[in-house]
């Protein structure tokens, strides 16, 4: 078998990789409906903002204690409650925009109940891949199958809904996610997994709380890859919810000029999965990283000073391959790592540190672009993520000399 299938050779993966699918290509499609409505209803870079604040928010404060709950119940069970508790917020926006009763304030409401959903649901969906693959050896490649799955949703999914928003309108946009969610239900229901013991039960949640956080930030390795991952996450994910500025601005265009550029930006986070998940050895990753990351800031301020819009396509090339690269890599290294028993917590760190970080960038950069423009906000915030990649890689050797030890220890590397 080809090294970049490895994670197919288990039947629950296979299950869940159909079901994924189906279920985040949806979800992109509801992305891009909600961004487009909030900003046909406000004409507002600072409600893009808060919409964005609203569905990530709680990665940063609710997931570190979804980590917890992760580590001590059935991952499987809670996947299938939250993907049964995402569809009310899905089913009522198509109910509420199909009606003409739609308002900013409904839109904000439901980001933040879904946000709170998902901060549950990333960490036992993350954690939940070592018990479908089974063996450590083919988690780093079931990590990256699975980041590709969110890729290629992203690059399928806003062209899908650029095309629906078109000709039907977001509600059915919203009808066609909710629908998607039980592709994902039927598959969790047909896998056969085998009964895991829980964790830390015994301990209160408080001191799990604070053991996640000693375990993921007190081992230098994992640390500066915890921080180099949130000032990437801040500073690159405002340019996909300052893009419908972009899109009919900048560019003149409409709907479907929003969804080619995302699905632009997914293209390059697909390639560089899809290289990931090829690799077969952890070896060489912190390069991958520094290099990822560097993409990402530049070009994310070249980004901000193109006015062609097939350069721009171009430039979002980069940008998608160096945001996802350095968060599929840092997730790779840190599961790897990771004790059974603290998996969920380190996870659910991770997504404080990914997704967690998107909402406070995209606050301060729809702030800053209410008065003084887009492109220059998204200039800033490019030169600032790659002032994150240089510092990295000014104290790379001191990294690998921390983490090589471990790596031999676990036999993840010759």
């Amino acid at each position: 078998m080809h090294p970049i299938l490895r994670g197919f050779q288990h039947r629950n993966f296979r299950l869940f990789f159909i079901g994924q699918t189906l279920s985040m290509t949806g979800t992109w499609m509801q992305h891009i409906a909600i961004s487009w409505l909030m900003y046909r209803l406000t004409n507002s870079a600072f409600m893009l903002g808060l919409t964005g604040f609203a569905l990530q928010i709680p990665m940063l404060l609710v997931s570190p204690f979804a980590g917890v709950w992760v580590d001590r119940f059935n991952r499987r069970r809670l996947l299938l409650l939250t993907q049964a508790l995402a569809l009310a917020p899905a089913l009522l926006l198509a109910a509420l925009t199909g009606a003409g009763m739609i308002e900013a304030w409904h839109i904000i409401a439901l980001s933040l109940f879904l946000g709170t959903v998902n901060a549950f649901d990333n960490p036992s969906r993350g954690a939940f891949l070592l018990e479908m693959v089974e063996t450590r050896e083919h988690l780093p490649n079931a990590i990256a199958l699975n980041s590709m799955i969110m890729h290629s949703a992203r690059f399928v999914g806003p062209s899908i809904a650029g095309v629906v928003l078109a000709y039907a309108g977001e509600a059915a946009c919203f009808m066609l996610n909710a629908l998607s969610y039980l592709a994902l239900i039927v598959a969790l229901l047909m896998m056969r997994v085998k009964p895991t013991a829980a964790h830390a039960r015994h301990t209160h949640w408080i001191g799990g709380l604070k053991q996640g956080f000693g375990y993921a930030f007190g081992f230098l390795p994992s640390r500066r890859l915890l921080l180099l991952l949130a000032a990437v996450s801040l500073t690159t994910f405002p340019v996909q919810q300052l893009m419908p500025i972009f899109a009919r601005e900048i560019f003149g265009g409409d709907a479907r000029t929003l969804g080619l550029l995302i699905s632009a930006s997914a293209l390059g986070a697909l390639c560089g999965t899809a290289y990931l998940a090829n690799r077969t050895s952890l070896a060489g990753l912190s390069r991958v990283i520094i290099t990822a990351s560097f993409c990402a800031g530049i070009g994310l301020a070249l980004f901000s000073q193109s006015r062609l819009l097939p350069l721009s396509l171009a430039l979002m090339l980069p940008i998608g391959f160096g945001l996802f690269a350095t968060a599929t890599s840092t997730n790779t290294i840190l599961q790897s790592i990771a004790d059974e028993d603290k998996r969920g917590r380190v996870v659910s760190i991770y997504g404080m540190c990914f997704i967690g970080m998107a909402p406070v960038g995209n606050f301060i950069a729809g702030s800053i672009a209410s008065h003084i423009g887009a492109p220059l906000t998204l200039l800033i915030f490019g030169s600032l993520c790659t002032l994150a990649a240089m510092a990295f890689a000014l104290r790379l050797e001191s990294w690998r000399a921390a983490i090589r030890p471990m790596y031999r220890r676990l036999g993840l590397v010759k």
